[in-house]
């Protein structure tokens, strides 16, 4: 049986994801896109918001709405830059740890949910072969 292209599994996969992921933000309060720059932040400051926007693939100006909403939540905090008053450094703050750990323990369990049916040795795989391929990106 010839396989259907890498774009259709895909793309079938990673609808099947975000359906399974929105219900576990949603119970936080947050939206897909709150929730990565929550798990970039999570890596680092960001040293302005353009740096963060670039980190995330968000536009810039869509990335403002993020920042303002989880910022009202108390999740990060945006202080200026030391070096560089016109800049803000935007990071995440003790709350916005604890909601982000919150979620990647739902998004994990959901993750172990829809990976069940994978012996370990193949799941392992899989996973070794996305964080490869990720990563050859960069």
């Amino acid at each position: 049986m010839e396989r259907p292209e890498l774009g259709y599994l895909l793309n079938r996969l990673m609808r099947e994801v975000i359906a399974r992921e929105e219900p576990v933000l949603a119970a936080a309060g947050l939206r897909m896109w709150d929730y990565a720059v929550l798990t970039a932040l999570a890596r680092q400051d960001a040293p302005t918001q353009a740096q963060l926007a670039a980190q995330t693939g968000r536009d810039k100006t869509r990335l403002i709405g993020n920042l303002d909403r989880l910022a009202e939540l108390g999740l990060v905090s945006r202080a200026p830059d030391p070096v560089d008053r016109r800049n803000r450094v935007v990071s995440l703050t003790a709350e916005g740890r604890r909601v982000l750990d919150r979620c990647q323990a739902g998004i994990g369990a959901m993750e172990d949910d829809l990976l069940r049916g994978l012996p370990a040795g193949e799941r392992a795989a899989f996973e070794r072969a996305l964080m490869t391929l990720v990563a050859s990106l960069d």
